[in-house]
């Protein structure tokens, strides 16, 4: 942010709010979880403290280690904690900070301008929640150690040393509480993927990441185009329609706002929207203010420019965001969160500010550059033309007679239970598959729907295309829901949607289809936990009249180690669902009792990287696809 305000950082700005006893009794109240995600935002509140002096003007290295005890280090060159005696409190400011809840340089006292984190209880909630966390501070030519057990004092501040009296910045190194986490292994790539995005929302910070636990290469991120930079990594996979990233920025109402966008020939959207450096997966405010200012400059442009008749209806937001990637980022003093989960922003000073600056630059930019707006209207207007033929088609099916118009697609085996809450549909690769499911069912709360050959790829499919597709219209059908702005998961006929296709790579290049089709048109069935992969065995093991079934290698050999391995075992390797009769596919992969099934899931924090991730898989640019397949190999089980 520049040393527009370089006021004092010192322990008069380090206000108090309140005591920390709830933490360790309710973590979840303070960091969403105790999961691996819980254990990872104590990283991420730990760097957030760090970015902050990054945003005040004052830090551009950030380390970040993952030691080999499983402790972790963030370490930056910003001004450091302050150290002097919190007048309040009588002790020092950064004993402050790690022990009292709600203290930090956040609260208006002048420290910071804006802030990212969870409003100062960062540092506090992560020395609560580890059995032990300590603190170095350069500051004034001398080095400052204190340590911490559980959240409380073991060591009193003291200087241990002397540094080069142009040296300043913070290190903590803390250990996750075993006792409160189920997890307390980082994952480096989770870390790595919000290091990255930390990297691209605060242009020119360099942070690194090293894994000790290993011997990985160090990550660095380093992006001075900033979110310039982050639109092009979610394009990376995708063809851009013009060069240049538009990047729009400024301050309205005390609010800074950064905008960066480029189309792309496919047709889906990838819009992310942060407030202080966090992510708004329900957007708010200042996306409603993004999408406004664009739906007008557009057709306002493509009226004036004759680019759009009079007799043709305006361009709707939809069709002007159809393969768009855009990065909206606002800095903010007081951010208001909004909603259940606290992910949507309510200012509304961040609505006319977006709009404002958006408006403005994006209106300069398209005069400037009449080819690339050109291009633009053109995918709109396409768009306009593909979402006008879909509508027809759902209309007309709409417009049969009652009964028509709510029968299901003639292949499905539904069940007979009418409770959604207990009902569960098949969704099974081939006809020959399909059949043996459809015996094998417990016919009261299974249904079947068997597909033929392999789902239309939607991330290369317009929407008009979509609805023409068989498959695609019997799932649609099937599920109940309808699909984008008709979704509505009260309709859900089936509690689960289990994707049963065979252990092989043409089955799993299936289930991925499937699942960028649900992801990309249902995405609420995957958030509300609705959509399951079904696992049938790879092998199955005889001997003495006794049958086993194997899930995966290792429990093949842990079979093996049990009933001895000799001659008289004839393993098969399952390649297919129909090779397995109906009694054998009940008991191994349809009956509730016995079964194995895989949630599928996914991290609303991470929704960049799962983007990204499905643009490469299912895109046509096959050079980031080759790369991903290489360094992901050693991940996969490979069919001999």
């Amino acid at each position: 942010m520049g040393n527009e305000h370089a006021n004092e950082y010192d322990a008069s700005q380090i206000q108090i709010l309140e005591g920390l006893e709830a933490v360790r009794k309710r973590p979840g109240m303070y960091i969403g979880s105790t999961s691996i995600r819980g254990l990872h935002h104590l990283v991420y509140e730990i760097v957030d403290n760090s970015v902050d002096e990054a945003l005040a003007g004052y830090c551009d290295h950030i380390k970040v280690i993952l030691n080999e005890d499983n402790s972790c280090t963030v370490e930056d060159n910003g001004r450091g904690i302050p150290v002097g005696i919190h007048e309040k409190a009588g002790i020092p400011a950064v004993e402050v900070v790690f022990t009292i809840l709600h203290a930090g340089g956040k609260f208006g006292g002048g420290g910071y301008k804006v802030s990212g984190g969870l409003h100062g209880v960062g540092a506090s909630v992560v020395n609560a929640l580890s059995d032990w966390l300590e603190v170095f501070i350069k500051h004034e030519g001398k080095i400052y150690k204190q340590r911490y057990e559980y959240g409380k004092v073991v060591e009193k501040l003291s200087v241990i040393g002397e540094c080069g009296p142009e040296e300043t910045g913070t290190t903590v190194t803390f250990h996750p509480d075993a006792t409160i986490f189920e997890e307390v292994v980082f994952d480096f790539d989770t870390v790595a993927e919000r290091m990255r995005e930390m990297a691209y929302l605060t242009a020119g910070l360099k942070i690194e990441l090293l894994d000790r636990r290993t011997a990985r290469e160090p990550a660095v991120y380093h992006y001075e185009g900033g979110i310039r930079e982050f639109v092009g990594y979610l394009n990376e996979a995708k063809a851009p329609l013009y060069e240049s990233v538009i990047f729009c920025s400024g301050i309205k109402n005390n609010v800074r706002v950064e905008v960066a966008m480029q189309h792309n020939d496919s047709y889906t959207e990838s819009i992310y929207s942060f407030v202080n450096n966090i992510n708004t997966p329900e957007g708010g405010m200042h996306l409603t203010g993004f999408k406004n200012a664009l739906t007008k400059t557009f057709n306002k442009y493509a009226r004036e420019n004759k680019l759009l008749k009079d007799s043709e209806p305006e361009l709707s937001g939809e069709d002007i965001r159809e393969g768009l990637a855009a990065i909206i980022s606002v800095k903010i003093e007081n951010p208001q969160f909004e909603g259940q989960t606290k992910q949507k922003l309510g200012n509304s000073e961040a609505r006319t500010a977006v709009e404002s600056v958006v408006t403005e630059q994006l209106t300069y930019f398209l005069e400037q550059t009449p080819q690339v707006a050109r291009i633009i209207c053109d995918k709109s207007i396409n768009a306009q033309r593909a979402r006008e033929a879909a509508r027809k088609a759902r209309d007309m099916a709409r417009r049969k007679s009652p009964f028509e118009s709510l029968s299901l697609p003639g292949k499905l085996s539904d069940c007979s239970s009418k409770n959604p809450a207990e009902c569960e549909i098949f969704i099974v690769e081939g006809d020959s598959a399909g059949g043996s499911a459809k015996n094998a069912r417990n016919r009261n709360i299974q249904a079947i729907l068997p597909l033929r050959g392999k789902i239309l790829n939607v991330e290369k499919a317009r929407v008009d295309r979509i609805y023409d597709n068989e498959e695609i219209k019997a799932m649609i059908t099937a599920f109940g829901t309808g699909i984008h702005e008709d979704f509505d998961i009260s309709k859900l006929r089936y509690d689960k949607i289990i994707l049963m296709t065979d252990a092989d790579v043409d089955g799993a290049h299936i289930a991925t289809l499937l699942l960028t089709f649900i992801y990309r048109f249902m995405p609420g069935l995957i958030k509300e936990g609705h959509v399951y992969l079904a696992q049938p065995p790879l092998f199955k093991l005889e001997k003495n009249k006794k049958m086993w079934y194997a899930y995966s290698d290792e429990e093949l050999n842990g079979i093996l180690e049990q009933v001895g391995r000799d001659s008289q075992n004839k393993i098969q390797r399952y390649k297919g669902l129909g090779e397995m009769d109906e009694s054998q596919l009940w008991e191994t992969t349809m009956d509730p009792e016995r079964r194995v099934l895989k949630k599928v899931q996914y991290d609303e924090e991470e929704a960049a990287q799962l983007d990204h991730t499905f643009n490469i898989l299912m895109g046509d640019n096959v050079e980031p696809r080759r790369e991903f397949i290489e360094k992901n190999a050693k991940y996969a089980t490979i069919d001999s």
